[in-house]
């Protein structure tokens, strides 16, 4: 993995200020140097500059970017963060048509499948990924995003010039482009956050390319299209013939994300989705005579104070063990203390540039630095309850026929908390409906399905699309902020494409959610894994947690310079922070309740003090 970044203009000649253009290139370069450590490269011409940091996984020794390549004449230049899982065979295929190679990296494969098939080839490519192409002869570049957006990649647009990069920061290198918000970026944070809007990047005029998208940027005009759309077809294959497909395509995609000349380890959870991908992979490692690293995490006293509920009804140490004696792995369990997690929540707004999931995101900042001390490569069991069912709104009738985002929940707690006139100010119930029915109405619905059929299909293609991508960008931020490369199985896009058209009775059965993929793993882990109730990541359950961030808000309320504060209804504020907090009620997805909010309140201030917003 990599951060990539860089401007173009048509119009320009950067070559008149040599200098000063190849010093902004490496600046851009420091502001993501966490994304790639071990390498840095830039290149520079008339109309374009292209900067790059490098993290290097797949050769090591000579995939230097930018990658530049002529023929025929005519001059192209790529810049890529990503892995490509299918390289291989699309690298044989250009053999095979006479080309030949420099590097053994997946980058030169991309820039030579442009060459021979134009922009075209993008229908071809299997992994995780965010590029640009440059072609001089036609004076063109491409920006292009993966499937379901694993990678990010953000742009702007000022005087003609376009400028992108891995990370929102990145573009505030450049002192035209500055932080600044109007009433969709408030909207974004106190009506939808955590969750963005896919395309925007929350702060004014920053916008990011969206997934399964190419973006074409000629002669100051920007052209979107779509290479790939998740489409609703009709399933054809039976239930054992879904099975064993579902089996397959699973098993390919993990031993496929085994691709690395580093060591790859996993994390594992405990939880079926996590198990699943340890138990391929230690597979793989076996076959190649080493044993699988796995990673767990968990925090300080969780054996004391958890509370089992609807949302988190076991805790994951003794499935862990089940877990690491069955796979005989090579083991380390990892903690966190509430001061350390309090702590980084602020760290975890500067990954994201924006706020994040409170301490779900910081806990996982954390451990991602830990698991980097030792490997750079991991696979994680994300985004499998997306796609095979796994959350209660997809079977809970109250939270299945819930209105708007069901992952959105105690929507006038939240509005509470703000200034009257604030809220009012932002229409927040009006902003909600329509960004939830302008998602709904991308998704083509099948004429012949129930309303039963046709909400689920609705609300799995909402969770792709929102709660799917804030996970995403939660993994690449927390991962990528410490140089660490975290790959996700189960986002490969057969999958997807494949298991979101399964009708809703082949994925839950014996009232048993993700009950397909627990039928199509078996033999890969144990029974007691294998119908384990689901238990989402972990969080903290320490009382001195919700006391430190109750009396940090509290501090950040009286300082009436706060940014914060003015967007606030402080009265109910402090009643709310003097209450009981209830913590299998969650206001946002299964872990953000009562300590969460106090955390993401906090994470606000931080964000708009820092971009002095």
């Amino acid at each position: 993995m990599c951060g990539i970044a860089g401007f173009f203009n048509s119009y320009e000649n950067y070559n008149d200020k040599r200098e000063y253009y190849l010093e902004f290139l490496h600046n851009m370069i420091k502001s993501m140097q966490h994304r790639g450590p071990d390498e840095h490269g830039t290149y520079l011409t008339g109309h374009c500059g292209l900067a790059h940091a490098r993290l290097s996984i797949i050769d090591l020794y000579t995939g230097h970017q930018p990658i530049s390549c002529t023929v025929s004449g005519r001059k192209y230049h790529i810049i890529y963060n990503g892995e490509l899982y299918n390289m291989h065979e699309l690298k044989n295929d250009l053999i095979n048509r006479g080309f030949t190679f420099d590097t053994t990296s997946d980058t030169e494969v991309i820039l030579k499948m442009y060459i021979c098939y134009g922009i075209d080839f993008l229908k071809e490519l299997n992994g995780i990924y965010a590029f640009c192409i440059y072609d001089e002869e036609k004076d063109l570049i491409y920006l292009v995003r993966d499937h379901f957006g694993v990678k990010p990649l953000y742009y702007s647009v000022k005087d003609q010039t376009v400028y992108f990069a891995s990370e929102i920061d990145t573009l505030f290198t450049n002192a035209a482009i500055k932080p600044e918000i109007d009433n969709n970026s408030l909207n974004e944070i106190f009506t939808l956050g955590p969750s963005k809007t896919y395309g925007r990047g929350v702060f004014k005029n920053i916008f990011e390319v969206r997934p399964g998208e190419v973006i074409t940027v000629s002669h100051g005009t920007l052209d979107k299209k779509y290479y790939y759309r998740l489409t609703s077809r009709i399933h054809e294959d039976s239930y054992e013939q879904t099975v064993e497909k579902t089996r397959y395509l699973l098993i390919d995609s993990i031993k496929r994300q085994m691709l690395s000349d580093v060591p790859v380890a996993t994390f594992l959870s405990g939880g079926i989705d996590s198990s699943i991908v340890s138990s391929v992979a230690a597979s793989v490692c076996k076959e190649n005579g080493v044993q699988l690293d796995t990673y767990s995490f968990d925090y300080t006293d969780n054996n004391k104070y958890f509370t089992a509920n609807f949302f988190q009804p076991a805790a994951d140490r003794p499935f862990v063990d089940i877990m690491v004696h069955y796979l005989k792995t090579n083991h380390t369990y990892l903690w966190c203390d509430y001061q350390e997690l309090a702590h980084m929540l602020y760290p975890s707004v500067d990954s994201r540039s924006l706020p994040t999931m409170a301490d779900v995101d910081s806990s996982l900042l954390f451990f991602c630095g830990e698991v980097k001390k030792h490997h750079k490569v991991v696979l994680t069991g994300e985004c499998a309850d997306e796609i095979f069912g796994g959350y209660p709104w997809f079977y809970r009738e109250d939270l299945l026929s819930a209105e708007y985002f069901p992952w959105i929940q105690n929507f006038e707690f939240k509005k509470s908390l703000l200034d009257k006139e604030f809220a009012e100010s932002l229409h927040m119930e009006e902003y909600l409906k329509n960004t939830y029915y302008k998602s709904i109405s991308e998704i083509n619905l099948l004429p012949d399905e129930n309303e039963d059929e046709t909400k689920r299909r609705q609300i799995s293609y909402l969770n792709i699309r929102w709660f799917m991508q804030t996970l995403l960008d939660r993994m690449d931020r927390t991962s990528m902020r410490n140089g660490l490369e975290a790959r996700v199985p189960f986002a490969d896009h057969r999958i997807i494409d494949y298991v979101f058209n399964v009708p809703w009775d082949f994925k839950y059965r014996e009232n048993t959610e993700k009950h397909l993929l627990r039928t199509a793993a078996k033999g890969l882990v144990p029974d007691e894994i294998l119908f384990r109730k689901k238990s989402p990541y972990p969080k903290t359950y320490h009382p001195e947690y919700e006391h430190i961030l109750s009396e940090e808000l509290k501090n950040v309320i009286r300082e009436p310079q706060s940014p914060v504060v003015k967007y606030l209804n402080t009265e109910n504020v402090l009643k709310f922070l003097e209450a009981p907090k209830d913590y299998g009620k969650p206001w946002y997805g299964q872990l953000m309740a009562g300590p969460q909010m106090i955390a993401y309140l906090l994470q606000i201030n931080y964000w708009l003090s820092k971009y002095n917003l």
